[in-house]
């Protein structure tokens, strides 16, 4: 697959937080074909980081959000077996990945074709500019040239800022699962969404 890249330029008044009179940054998107330990070594990192693993996993209770597991080079090149997997480099660094499986069993909506996406911004730097929503446009554009025409996804209830960018990118909500997820000493729903693309 041939690499994809985004030139993003902000005006001044969008780069007052920066200081800066004009800041062009190279994002790009990797098909993920064979896991590296550098790259096992990142999905680590932000698979067990405290800040975003409310965001990225459900968990049942107190128990589960403070586990941590590893992942071994072995465990993504299964995961690869049904996950179609992209990583997002800024300027060169590895900051996130997005995915997506075909009809998975957790479906809300059971309807044959169906995309099921994630996304994880995993560094910092990477957020706040805009990255999240160029990497989904990136996402369905690949489920589409696949020959999918929905897809669906999954956001917790607490997580205000990710409903909202989906909501923006033309996401339905469709469903809510209850006590889906455990987070600040209590359980909350999980909202499903949809769109046809």
């Amino acid at each position: 697959m041939k690499d994809k890249y985004i030139m993003l330029k902000y005006s001044k008044k969008e780069l007052a937080k920066l200081n800066s009179e004009e800041y062009t940054m190279t994002l790009q998107f990797m098909k993920l074909i064979k896991p590296t330990e550098t790259i096992v070594k990142a999905l680590n990192k932000w698979e067990n980081d405290p800040a975003l693993i409310p965001l990225i996993r459900p968990n049942k209770n107190k128990l589960e959000l403070e586990c941590r597991e590893n992942l071994t080079i072995d465990d993504l090149t299964r995961r690869l077996e049904n996950h179609h997997i992209y990583l997002i480099y800024l300027d060169e660094q590895l900051i996130g990945e997005i995915n997506y499986m075909v009809d998975p069993n957790h479906l809300y909506k059971k309807v044959p074709g169906t995309a099921w996406i994630g996304i994880t911004i995993g560094e910092s730097v990477g957020r706040g500019k805009g990255i999240g929503y160029k990497a989904i446009q990136f996402l369905e554009e690949q489920i589409k040239t696949q020959g999918l025409k929905r897809i669906e996804l999954g956001v917790f209830e607490f997580n205000n800022q990710a409903h909202s960018l989906y909501q923006r990118m033309g996401y339905k909500e469709i469903g809510r699962i209850e006590n889906f997820t455990y987070w600040k000493d209590k359980l909350w729903g999980d909202i499903r969404m949809e769109k046809y693309v």
